[in-house]
């Protein structure tokens, strides 16, 4: 009897195998003969990104471009634009004229968030500044903590990006670009680099929430890896009940029958992946294995009931609570054992109103861990290779909003520390009344290309080539900044 099903079956079957042919020839002849002819390193490149489905990814950048002084960042996001005139950027000018009309002069012509056409008053400083440290870093009396670790600290305050609103801001300085869709610096990372560990992920992701500023919200494409393939997007963990989501088996499912399922899913994807020769079913079967593994470290990982006691105070947590401080205790953790890239974010630093107040309470959630980070660090021997970046989307406004300030692009700070930076050091500035950065203006692309450089990473060279292009973190700008290399 005609069977008409088994008929178009084989019919797919046949235009599977002749597609798979034809994406492999075209694929694989054709660009070897356009490389051959175009750019010789291409052929370089492809030995370097052969790796096995199954198993650790290497990196694509072997050997390095130069010695590198980092193998890990640990990046301490503050997320809502926290005010650098409150915290790292101390203006006396500004506090003579406060209350007094901001000079036209700064502000004609020149992009404002939400106080277009107000009346733009200028606004005092509002908590006193500090010499800390041998070094006489000036940092603001609201993080008496960081204080004490003034000397590991470069603090840069000439700062300045190319997006006025929360979101595109965020996109602009996790990707390089305000366009959505492109690959996070984690991913980027981890695609050149790979990660040394075997049971984590390369790329982890943590966040916590304060109660004093507006949450504006996180979007996953922060760290997702845009057309990279999938298995280097950012893994977010949660510091309170499940880590991971959909990690732990169902009820009636031992580890030994996981691990058969998950043998099971490998061989067939293993076999799906000989016909399509589809990236992201490799990325599959390598997730799978991930998974698998992760069902044993992770808990490990959250199970702090190792950690001394003093350590714990010092942190100010007791761990898995959800705070920042818990959560860069589990960074200091990762990044033992040999997680790339782990970013923090915090939100709570959108202060359109009440900053006087808010930001010294959200100064307080942060200060005590990102001083434990750094003190631990140094203590274990890590700090000098792990870059500790800590700083948020853009700054805030030299001009009140009420009691508060507006968002602003034009010049902010940040601090940088540990793998490869120089320590008890400021570099650059912004103009007397902390508008505009114009001493050794620092961009966000020349943050990312001097973060590339302390890992042995040329950023003109780590490139991926998407719709005919070749992409890389930094677009096409971006410059190390040597003078705050140690």
């Amino acid at each position: 009897m005609h069977n008409p099903v088994a008929d178009s079956s084989e019919e797919l079957a046949r235009d599977i195998c002749r597609r798979a042919f034809l994406t492999r020839a075209g694929a694989g002849v054709g660009a070897l003969a356009l490389a051959s002819l175009t750019n010789q390193s291409l052929l370089r490149a492809g030995d370097a990104t052969s790796v096995p489905a199954a198993g650790p990814w290497p990196g694509v950048v072997r050997p390095l471009h130069f010695a590198p002084r980092a193998k890990r960042v640990i990046y301490l996001y503050m997320a809502g634009g926290p005010s650098h005139l409150e915290t790292f950027d101390y203006k006396p000018k500004l506090a003579e004229m406060s209350g007094q009309p901001m000079p036209e002069s700064y502000t004609k012509g020149q992009p404002i968030a939400q106080l277009q056409n107000a009346k733009l008053t200028c606004l005092a400083p509002q908590h006193p500044f500090v010499r800390c440290g041998k070094s006489g870093q000036e940092i603001s009396s609201i993080f008496p903590h960081l204080a004490e670790v003034a000397d590991e600290m470069c603090i840069i305050r000439s700062l300045h990006t190319d997006a006025i609103n929360h979101d595109p801001a965020h996109t602009f300085m996790n990707t390089g670009t305000t366009i959505s869709g492109r690959p996070s610096m984690g991913a980027w990372l981890t695609y050149g680099l790979g990660s040394d560990s075997d049971d984590l992920p390369g790329f982890v992701v943590m966040t916590s929430l304060g109660k004093f500023g507006q949450a504006q919200p996180i979007a996953a494409r922060m760290w997702h890896s845009g057309f990279l393939p999938s298995r280097f997007q950012g893994v977010e963990f949660r510091s309170k009940g499940d880590a991971v989501l959909y990690l732990g088996n169902p009820p009636g499912v031992d580890r030994a029958r996981q691990g058969e399922l998950v043998d099971a899913v490998k061989t067939l994807n293993s076999q799906s992946n000989q016909v399509l020769d589809d990236p992201e079913i490799s990325t599959r079967v390598s997730q799978y294995e991930m998974a698998f593994r992760m069902q044993a470290s992770v808990p490990q990982l959250l199970d702090v009931s190792d950690e001394p006691g003093h350590i714990m105070e010092m942190y100010g947590t007791q761990g898995a609570d959800g705070t920042f401080g818990a959560n860069c205790l589990l960074a200091r953790r990762l990044a033992e054992r040999g997680v790339r890239f782990i970013q923090l974010y915090h939100r709570d630093w959108d202060h359109h109103g009440s900053v006087k107040e808010h930001v010294k309470g959200t100064a307080a959630e942060v200060d005590r861990g990102a001083m434990a980070l750094i003190k631990d660090l140094k203590q274990r021997g890590m700090l000098d290779e792990t870059l500790i970046v800590y700083g948020g989307e853009f700054g805030r406004t030299p001009m009140a909003q009420g009691n508060g300030r507006d968002h602003h692009m034009q010049g902010f700070s940040m601090w940088l520390a540990g793998g490869g930076i120089r320590p008890g050091i400021s570099y650059g500035a912004t103009d007397e009344l902390g508008y505009k950065a114009v001493e050794n203006p620092v961009h966000v692309n020349d943050l990312h290309a001097t973060m590339l450089h302390l890992f042995g990473i040329d950023h003109t060279r780590l490139t991926y080539r998407f719709q005919g292009r070749d992409f890389r973190l930094t677009d096409v700008a971006g410059q190390v900044i040597r003078d705050i290399l140690a």
